[in-house]
């Protein structure tokens, strides 16, 4: 079991309706061990008065930015006392203030002054917080490097129902936890490591204009890429057909279909000390693609089958001892048998699995939650996780292991 870092917790509590339910993470995480200060806008007091969170944390809450209730304490103290920044409920303000720079009151000035990780978990209407402006601070901020804790969906107390509702305190909580111990205990260095990813699916043509594919975007596989640029690796990219922009220091492979694929893969293996598999590859493909256009002639149309070459068996049959060969498992339903399963036959270190009828994680969107197994039978359950962040975890626990 993974021990628990205790840690110093700055919260920022801004004016929203769910400036209440921060009362209850609060004293969770000071339950928990944690040392907790809480920072509030004037909005949020408007909501829930400062002395709850005085009383919940048994330390002074800073609302003006130029009151003193401890002796030395600015926000400069407070910036580098963190371990980490906590905003929530966010605002569509605090977001707006801190994608542009601006730091006008005691929770941006924080924010900006930090150097602590900081997460965000946004809280807003529906319509505001789907605002393509909002959505390109967020974007902005991702950037940058700030990490979010994505709303739910759900009935609003505007009295819409959408997504805009203050993640549970499950959630929360457990990200909040998961971030404290995983800067506390992992390091990643890649350097001299030659690592070789497949990503987004693939495409097996029917006829000139119609092709069988699935819903990958290819976000996993390209988050993986870039953190492993990051952090050192030299890094090969094998894709299918995406939107996504190349990222930046890796070398690009484009293909189409899943032999293409295959043989990309079977070129660039010898060079590589690690392979991650996160492309949806097709496992059937048209026995016949039709010359021209298939013309609408009766009620139903029949498309004769033939199974794909399994890319990772392939690889078990040409990989070296020393080389790491990491699998991706996507599946409906019994996520671990069926993972497990796919970890043996195919001669895996580590399978990557994730369940793709969860709602808003796997397949198209921007987060994921996955269970990762190794060979030796061990398995690491992370939580729900933007992938850009996931993927960092991935290749810690890949390369550490």
């Amino acid at each position: 079991m993974e021990v628990i870092i205790m840690s110093k917790i700055v919260i920022g509590i801004t004016g929203g309706i769910a400036s209440y339910k921060i009362a209850n993470i609060c004293s969770k995480l000071r339950q928990n061990g944690h040392e907790v200060r809480v920072m509030m806008t004037k909005s949020a007091t408007e909501f829930i008065t400062p002395l709850t969170f005085q009383s919940l944390t048994n330390h002074p809450v800073i609302v003006d930015m130029f009151e003193k209730p401890e002796a030395g304490v600015s926000h400069i103290e407070w910036a580098d006392w963190a371990d980490i920044v906590l905003v929530a409920p966010a605002t569509a303000n605090i977001l707006g203030k801190v994608s542009n720079g601006i730091a006008d009151d005691f929770v941006s000035t924080i924010v900006m002054a930090t150097k602590a990780s900081v997460v965000f978990a946004p809280a807003m209407n529906v319509n505001m917080y789907d605002n393509p402006i909002v959505q390109n601070n967020i974007a902005t901020l991702r950037q940058y490097g700030y990490h979010f804790i994505e709303p739910e969906e759900g009935y609003l107390a505007c009295g819409y129902t959408g997504k805009g509702r203050l993640a549970n305190d499950e959630t929360i909580l457990s990200t909040v936890e998961f971030m404290i111990n995983s800067e506390a205990n992992n390091h990643l260095n890649l350097s001299g490591k030659n690592i070789l990813i497949t990503a987004g699916p693939t495409r097996e043509a029917i006829d000139p204009v119609r092709y069988l594919t699935n819903h990958s975007s290819g976000k996993m596989g390209y988050a993986l890429a870039e953190a492993a640029v990051r952090y050192g690796a030299s890094v090969t990219l094998i894709s299918g057909p995406t939107s996504l922009d190349k990222p930046s220091g890796v070398n690009l492979i484009k293909v189409t279909n899943a032999q293409e694929m295959l043989d990309a893969v079977l070129q660039e293996l010898s060079n590589s000390d690690l392979l991650i598999k996160a492309a949806a590859v097709a496992d059937y493909r048209p026995k016949k693609v039709a010359e021209h256009k298939i013309k609408k002639h009766d009620d139903s149309l029949t498309i004769e089958l033939q199974k794909n070459t399994d890319i990772l068996t392939e690889v078990s049959k040409h990989r070296s001892a020393k080389q790491i060969i990491v699998g991706f498992a996507a599946e409906s339903e019994n996520l671990l048998v069926n993972a497990k399963k796919k970890l043996q036959t195919k001669k895996l270190d580590f399978i990557i699995a994730n369940d793709i009828s969860k709602s808003n994680s796997g397949f198209d969107v921007d987060y994921n939650q996955v269970i990762i197994c190794n060979k030796d039978g061990s398995i690491k359950e992370l939580p729900k996780l933007h992938k850009k962040q996931l993927a960092v975890e991935i290749l810690k626990e890949i390369t550490n292991s």
